[in-house]
């Protein structure tokens, strides 16, 4: 009898902190923002694999309620590359069938990258081929905050029982109330670390920690963990028998 485990479905939603467009550019001699521009041209590659793959959901890592600590100028242009790719990509992902959507803190955004990000979003809304999620001013903690806020609010004007709050009341309050929770969870660049990133969602999700730079992240190493995740037994705390 073989001992290898017996192949699973793949994943229906994978989310992923991509990592390394800093240091990739710097590698080349280039200014970091570089990567970054390099990094939204492998978002765009992976996005359109994922049909292939079976991948319904795709959610994205993109700025964190921490990366304003980094330089005015990478943050700034950082701002215009997110608005800049909104834009340009708009009449393509609607063609594609990719629905947009972002989570995160908005209202720290400015109000030109808001109305984009507003517009896409209506722009998409009808279409079901991938769903892609945007984490822009993002951090596992403030969502959770947040939603705990609007919960307590709930709760102190009567409509909900507080005896009746349990894990699908907290997750109806959170940013991702639209989303299943990610089966997978890639991080590139060789860090093994989560970063804030999900943190309620992915309880359960198995984690890939991959060397390889956002930038230099192609389809064919997204191929190569997602049939890795195939041969994972996933038990959710049961045991098989």
């Amino acid at each position: 009898m073989s001992s290898q485990p017996t192949p699973r479905s793949g994943p229906h939603h994978v989310a992923v902190i991509m990592d390394g467009n800093g240091r990739w550019a710097q590698s080349r001699g280039q200014p970091r923002l570089f990567g970054h521009h390099a990094g939204v041209r492998r978002v765009k590659e992976i996005v359109r694999a994922c049909p292939d793959h079976g991948v319904k959901y795709m959610t994205v890592f993109a700025f964190s309620t921490e990366n304003w600590k980094r330089t005015q100028a990478e943050v700034s242009g950082l701002m215009k590359l997110f608005r800049r790719y909104i834009q340009s990509e708009a009449r393509d992902l609607l063609a594609e069938g990719v629905r947009v959507r972002f989570i995160g803190d908005r209202l720290k955004l400015d109000a030109k990258l808001r109305r984009v990000m507003d517009e896409i979003e209506l722009l998409t809304s009808r279409n079901d081929r991938v769903h892609l999620t945007v984490a822009l001013n993002y951090g596992g903690r403030d969502e959770v905050a947040r939603a705990t806020q609007r919960l307590a609010r709930e709760v102190a004007a009567g409509n909900i029982d507080p005896e009746s709050v349990d894990e699908t009341t907290l997750a109806r309050f959170l940013d991702t109330c639209f989303l299943p929770d990610p089966d997978l969870v890639i991080r590139t660049s060789g860090e093994a670390r989560i970063s804030n990133f999900l943190l309620w969602q992915s309880a359960y999700a198995e984690y890939e920690f991959v060397d390889t730079l956002w930038p230099d992240f192609t389809t064919a190493e997204f191929a190569r963990v997602l049939e890795g995740f195939g041969t994972r037994e996933r038990r959710f705390g049961a045991v098989t028998a």
